[in-house]
């Protein structure tokens, strides 16, 4: 595994594993077989409503707490926000049964970001989370919320994958030493990614699979990605992408991929701002 050092020297996995729609019957046996296949980054959230089965996967492994790099995220909180950020986390530490977590990250731009914010760095300082960072924050947003507060951000997580692959947006946290992290990474299939003949032909000069491929060119721009997969073989081929290097040559054709466009949704259109602040969660 290689890892990254963050903007506070905590080192994280490179390559982990996340838990996104795996339904919470589902979600201990997943995180189970993703720990045996050698994951050691856990990436859940709140509004996934499975942090008590990652949780029971953890505390059953037997792995030492300090080999693990669990992250969750804060969902957005009602007025007054600093007091429910603070509920809001000690409401996930309780679910996951962990007193810290490794990275604690507000999951959504909207609410009373700065009053979100204070009350993660004070979790910070007191040892409730080893690192902080946001997730779906577009340039504007990030760069206001690094130049007007004590803390920048450890980590932003966003939407990252060959079709749309954010280099203004990777060029802005490389400035500020904010660790880009891929949601994503295969686009859900979207746009044929699984038989696109570029990655393809990629794969078959190195005897690798196209989701092989995909993680290997996040790799090696230094973006931390993790994938899902619920199919014990999956994780297990989804983990073996450090013995191959992908040439100059083909990063460039993967390059040439980019739309520039998302695949899912803008977190700047004003129906899914209204729509996402909307949802709250009984904490």
């Amino acid at each position: 595994m290689q890892h990254v050092t963050l903007n506070n020297g905590v080192r994280m996995p490179i390559l982990g594993f996340g838990v996104f729609q795996i339904e919470a019957d589902k979600t201990e046996q997943a995180v189970t077989d993703a720990l045996a296949a050698g994951y050691r980054l856990l990436d859940t959230a709140a509004a996934y409503g499975n942090e008590e089965a990652v949780g029971h996967a953890i505390k059953n492994s037997g792995i030492p707490r300090e080999e693990l790099f669990v992250t969750t995220k804060l969902r957005v909180q009602d007025a007054p926000a600093q007091d429910n950020t603070r509920r809001a986390l000690e409401t996930s530490l309780a679910k996951l049964g962990l007193d810290h977590v490794d990275l604690y990250l507000m999951h959504q731009p909207y609410g009373d970001v700065y009053g979100q914010w204070r009350a993660m760095e004070v979790a910070q300082r007191e040892g409730l989370t080893r690192t902080i960072g946001v997730a779906n924050f577009y340039p504007d947003r990030l760069l206001d919320l690094i130049l007007n507060n004590e803390i920048a951000p450890q980590v932003n997580q966003i939407e990252t994958h060959p079709f749309f692959q954010r280099t203004a947006d990777h060029a802005l946290m490389r400035e500020h030493r904010v660790q880009q992290q891929a949601w994503g990474g295969f686009a859900e299939g979207k746009n044929d990614l699984f038989t696109n003949p570029v990655l393809a032909g990629i794969g078959e000069a190195h005897g690798k699979s196209v989701a092989q491929v995909v993680l290997r060119w996040l790799i090696q721009s230094d973006i931390v990605t993790i994938p899902k997969s619920v199919n014990p073989d999956r994780m297990a081929q989804n983990i073996d992408v450090f013995d191959f290097q992908l040439t100059d040559e083909q990063m460039t054709r993967i390059a040439a991929l980019d739309t520039g466009r998302t695949l899912f949704f803008d977190h700047r259109d004003p129906e899914m701002v209204a729509w996402l602040s909307k949802r709250r969660l009984d904490n």
